[in-house]
């Protein structure tokens, strides 16, 4: 390899996915390794932690020896190795932090530590040419449903946050509920397809006048209290329409608060990221009110939407270039904030 080029090995075990990248100059994506456990915690309904861990033991060194082996890199042309150490599953990221530690130690090379939210934001640069700061991000996922300003690079403020469940947490539980199974995003898209999203009226918190924060919490107690009060009057609810009622409640509140945040900023760039990022309905629904404004609208891929290496790569490429390594004391942080 060139001297001159930053080549960075991209780490994440967050959750239930074990993911490896290689990316050189910030921009080249050599390699993207993604071992799901999907399968393996399907028939729990959900991410078990403890298995999600053992899981993440097993595959973390095979899927690192194919991310290099496919990018063509060996240990000595790193520039350094970037993992998430938060937020997360602490058994999860333990598994991360632990290997990329070893690695970079043994390879004499930087150890950079990402926020897993900053990742996920940084998707959007590896697929976008010149985004313009200031931009607007709405991050969307299972844990965590965020407005950020990102003034620029590694410059964050958060504007607006979930205060109970998170917009992926609730499709997660309403499609148990609905009998659809995990990973309940993708289920309760594609259930919500044949269904007619005016059947139920159900609530779009906005919280007080001007607040920025999302409430998910009444919106899945009212599909929850539709479908038991249907139960005990021995009627049937159709599925799809309680899908389609219940993603089109949802999807209205994330474009409705992105729209009141963005009559705030002087912003030309809206970025979308995190898991739920990969809803096309959500998708499509924001790129139509943002062209009305001529505000450019930007999203990654939906591989790069959900967990992965190669987000955390980007981010770490950006962190890399400021000069500033972890220390060898980096630990997981379950509640890392961004």
């Amino acid at each position: 390899m060139n001297d001159r080029n930053v080549v960075i090995l991209g780490i994440e075990t967050s959750c239930d996915e074990t993911s490896a990248a290689v990316l050189v100059n910030g921009k080249d994506l050599r390699s993207h390794i993604i071992s799901s456990q999907i399968a393996t915690h399907q028939k729990y309904g959900g991410v078990v932690p403890e298995i999600a861990s053992r899981e993440h033991c097993l595959h973390i060194r095979g899927v690192v020896e194919q991310a290099l082996e496919e990018a063509e890199i060996e240990f000595k042309d790193l520039s350094g190795i970037a993992v998430t150490y938060g937020p997360g599953l602490v058994g999860s990221l333990l598994v991360g932090v632990a290997a990329a530690k070893a690695m970079a130690y043994a390879a004499g090379i930087p150890l950079i530590a990402v926020n897993h939210l900053e990742g996920h934001i940084y998707a959007n640069f590896l697929e976008h040419e010149d985004l313009e700061f200031p931009l607007l991000a709405l991050l969307v996922s299972g844990g965590h449903t965020n407005l950020i300003l990102f003034r620029r690079h590694l410059d964050y403020e958060v504007l607006g946050k979930t205060r109970d469940d998170a917009a992926g947490e609730a499709f997660d539980k309403v499609a148990r509920t609905l009998g659809l199974g995990y990973p309940g995003g993708p289920n309760i898209q594609k259930a919500a397809g044949s269904g007619n999203p005016s059947a139920f009226h159900f609530p779009r918190t906005m919280l007080e006048a001007g607040s920025l924060d999302f409430s998910f919490s009444g919106l899945k107690s009212a599909v929850l209290n539709t479908i038991n009060t249907a139960h005990m009057k021995g009627e049937v609810l159709d599925i799809n329409d309680l899908a389609a009622s219940f993603q089109g409640a949802v999807i209205d509140v994330l474009v409705q608060k992105s729209l009141r945040t963005l009559d705030k900023l002087p912003v030309k760039t809206f970025a979308l990221a995190g898991g739920v990022a990969a809803n096309s309905i959500l998708r499509e629904s924001l790129q139509r009110e943002l062209a009305l404004r001529n505000i450019r609208f930007v999203c990654p891929s939906p591989t790069f939407c959900t967990d992965n290496g190669a987000m955390i790569a980007t981010a770490g490429h950006y962190r890399f270039l400021t000069g500033k390594a972890a220390s060898w004391k980096l630990n997981a942080v379950p509640g890392l904030s961004l």
